[in-house]
């Protein structure tokens, strides 16, 4: 059988990192499902139910060797994941055999698993957030003097600087983070709450002894290292879990895309670049081209993360009373694809602003281009301020002024004359020198540069010391 003959997802084989993938493989699931019935069969050990030490032991020697053509064979049979999956374990663990998944459902393997393989993976995410903030702060820091033009409706409009445009972006990534955050902080998990979520199994365990059944449940959450579970459930926990942790990794998607569609814009003007290797082909045909490939690509998979909202969102608005299995199977793939699409997002991102490249002297030319426009407000104010002006006579013959340039551009394709005409006109008594001093591109960028400074000093390089310990990443790309 060839190694290619079959479909594999491109989200392992070209876009998301090695660590991410691990955390949604069967080893990482399954191993996580036979820790979740060691922590059970512990707890109710502590408790008092007949279960031996060695039996515990037994079944910590044998979390990572997993029999999965056993499992498959048992699946086959009985036509249930969970079970196949306790048989095999009950077949390398013959002592711990009997005791395995006594008094739990189905969900207390599944859905614990799933929320602890989410905070792994989410702390991943924030990783590789805390790595692009770093990269975005160096590039806003580098570039916070640099006049560019701002552009509104992509029409040219008031200066800023390439740094202050940066903490835009930097702006949204760390409002992601703080969403990030959040979801770490808010999971919880189901616990062990039986078939309807009222513990009826568990409580029949210790013989109506509820304490022991609330205890037995704080104690598995504390060996699975979280702080709480669901005060009440049904089978599951509820399915909105799962749509606040991707709405939070479609806000990543959101950012993410918006900042790629702004690299894609200004790769066109000529005023950056995105990586390019030395060897990279930018067009099958046109051999000159250097095409934004690498941000076309995170608006893509942007685009994927997003609309896959919509399954957790239908999910969560679709069960039915205490459990329903629809939810089975489109969870097991729009959640681990959420995330891998997420980590190749971010590595994107890493790798595009880590690596891109500012061209000055074409944003001063465009600058220059549109300063006539610009500059003309400054012009009307100077010229009512310090030539004695009247403000709404010089306004008109300003405008008239402008509309003839435009014209000259718009039909002609020749420069605009627009500062040519205003020195020549004595309405505005305005020498060349001063004329020069008006259109200074650095006399129009306000308080851009000093607003990158103190985003960068008050809000950006605090986050970034206190999780020091998270920098250093290297984004590569596989394609």
């Amino acid at each position: 059988m060839s190694d290619h003959e079959f479909y594999v997802n491109p989200l392992c084989t070209r876009y998301s990192g090695e660590e991410m993938k691990r955390v949604f493989s069967d080893d990482s699931k399954f191993s996580t499902w036979r820790r979740l019935w060691i922590a059970l069969a512990e707890g109710e050990r502590e408790l008092g139910i007949p279960i031996t030490e060695e039996q515990i032991a037994e079944m910590r020697a044998h979390i990572n060797d997993i029999d999965y053509t056993a499992a498959a064979a048992h699946e086959h049979e009985v036509r249930h994941d969970v079970m196949a999956h306790v048989l095999t374990f009950g077949e390398c663990c013959p002592k711990a055999k009997p005791i395995i998944h006594l008094g739990a459902t189905s969900c207390y393997v599944g859905d614990n698993t799933d929320v602890i393989l989410m905070r792994e993976a989410l702390n991943i995410i924030r990783a590789r957030l805390i790595n692009v903030a770093a990269a975005l702060c160096a590039f806003a820091e580098a570039n916070k003097d640099v006049p560019t033009l701002a552009y509104t409706h992509f029409q040219a409009a008031q200066p800023t600087t390439v740094g202050k445009r940066a903490t835009l972006w930097l702006q949204d990534i760390l409002m992601d983070l703080d969403n990030v955050d959040f979801q770490i902080k808010s999971l919880k998990l189901l616990g062990c709450k039986g078939t309807t979520g009222t513990g009826a199994s568990f409580l029949e365990l210790f013989d109506g002894d509820a304490e022991k059944v609330k205890l037995l449940e704080k104690k598995i959450a504390e060996k699975m290292g979280f702080e709480d579970c669901f005060a009440v459930s049904g089978q599951t926990y509820t399915r909105k879990l799962d749509f606040f942790v991707l709405q939070a990794l479609s806000g990543i998607a959101q950012s993410a895309s918006k900042f790629a569609g702004d690299i894609r814009l200004l790769s066109h003007l000529k005023e950056v670049d995105e990586p390019f290797e030395a060897k990279q082909i930018g067009s099958s045909a046109m051999a000159y081209k250097r095409n934004p490939m690498r941000s076309e690509r995170i608006a893509s998979l942007s685009r994927y993360v997003i609309c896959d909202l919509t399954n957790p969102a239908v999910t969560a608005a679709s069960q039915w009373l205490e459990r329903t299995l629809d939810d089975s199977a489109n969870r097991r793939i729009s959640l681990p694809e959420a995330f891998l699409a997420t980590d190749g997002i971010l590595n994107l991102y890493l790798n595009v602003i880590s690596g891109m490249k500012v061209y000055p002297a074409v944003m001063k030319k465009h600058l220059l281009e549109e300063m006539p426009f610009m500059a003309t407000e400054n012009i009307l104010m100077y010229c009512v301020k310090n030539k004695g002006g009247d403000r709404q006579t010089l306004h008109e013959a300003i405008r008239q002024h402008s509309v003839a340039a435009a014209e000259q551009v718009k039909l002609y394709g020749r420069q605009n004359d627009l500062l040519d005409r205003i020195k020549a006109d004595p309405t505005f008594n305005l020498s060349a020198e001063e004329l020069d001093s008006l259109c200074d591109p650095t006399t129009f960028i306000g308080m851009a540069p000093q607003q990158t400074e103190e985003y960068l000093t008050n809000v950006v390089r605090p986050i970034l010391e206190d999780n020091k310990s998270l920098l250093g990443e290297k984004a590569e790309v596989n394609v």
